[in-house]
């Protein structure tokens, strides 16, 4: 319990519970108010029946100044201790709160800033194309490139003189080797060889 009190300081307590005597015996970064000596206040019949090593949890609690809590309890040698961990659910609890204040303060891209931009174009369908297929950019085969080249010809993304360079970085190779994916979507299309 001391190399998880230490990793997870300040947001995790760990609390060693003697079940026989419902005191309570050890404590790791005590924020509970607890007190090693204090009485655990456990039901040692109902515990009893628990074998060791048998995980009680996650379940909920509240802190003593309010804050939101997820623990876990261990049943230990025995059953003759009572192992509880406490975690400290603020920090995670603010952080999704932030990322949906974040996301929920987006809106639709505005047409005058993007209608005419062959970049995003290429990002955004180079993007799609990975998120439908669940593929990364860094992994694709040949094939897939090529499928990807031909849906930018197709959007006409290739009619700017520099897409291609920007293409081969959004895909991670080489100009020439865009130039000789085009040229294979391109004869594909026209049923040439």
């Amino acid at each position: 319990m001391t190399a998880i009190a230490t990793l997870m300081h300040p947001n995790v307590e760990g609390v060693m519970h003697d079940v026989e005597r419902d005191k309570i015996v050890r404590l790791w970064n005590p924020y509970s108010g607890r007190v090693v000596g204090g009485d655990s206040l456990l039901d040692s019949a109902m515990l009893q029946d628990l074998g060791s090593g048998e995980v009680i949890g996650p379940y909920e609690q509240v802190g003593i100044d309010g804050r939101p809590l997820v623990s876990v309890s261990v049943p230990v040698l025995d059953g003759r201790y009572l192992l509880c961990i406490n975690v400290d659910r603020t920090a995670i609890d603010d952080a999704i709160s932030l990322l949906a204040n974040f996301v929920a303060a987006v809106r639709p891209r505005p047409s005058a800033l993007f209608d005419k931009d062959w970049r995003s174009g290429i990002n955004d369908l180079t993007e799609e194309w990975c998120r439908a297929n669940r593929r990364r950019r860094d992994d694709l085969t040949r094939e897939e490139r090529l499928e990807i080249v031909t849906l930018l010809d197709d959007a006409g993304l290739f009619a700017t003189r520099h897409a291609a360079p920007h293409a081969a970085r959004a895909l991670g190779v080489s100009r020439a080797t865009i130039y000789k994916l085009l040229k294979s979507a391109r004869e594909a299309a026209t049923g040439e060889v």
